[in-house]
């Protein structure tokens, strides 16, 4: 069975710190965090891909730290110095195990999606 499950969103201040932790059932190449508000399209925020090789959206870029574990099920990302422009339902999901060529950075290569989770940030 084919799930993810997200965990760690919340309320906090701006400035400060949450941990989302997404547990997934299966292997794949592409593992990222998605983030969406609404009236608007879901929004890259990190990936990794199987090699450990990491990306960033420009606007997390040094203040979010996408990680997984060794066996590749279990996702987290680290958010310090968070901004209320940070505020949003955010997304784990990864790609289909054995597609060819997978782009990390390309949203129409993702197949699984969590049930999301909610971070918001006051200032």
């Amino acid at each position: 069975q084919v799930q993810l499950m997200e965990s760690g969103g919340g309320s906090v201040q701006a400035g400060g710190s949450l941990r989302l932790s997404c547990a997934a059932t299966h292997n794949s190449f592409c593992m990222g965090w998605f983030r969406q508000v609404p009236g608007k399209e879901r929004e890259g925020v990190a990936n990794i891909d199987s090699r450990g090789r990491t990306s960033y959206a420009e606007a997390v870029k040094g203040r979010f730290t996408i990680a997984k574990d060794n066996a590749g099920n279990t996702l987290t990302l680290q958010m310090n110095n968070l901004k209320p422009e940070d505020t949003a339902m955010y997304y784990c999901a990864t790609d289909d195990w054995g597609i060819p060529n997978p782009k990390c950075d390309n949203v129409a290569d993702y197949a699984y999606w969590g049930q999301g989770t909610q971070v918001t940030v006051s200032s």
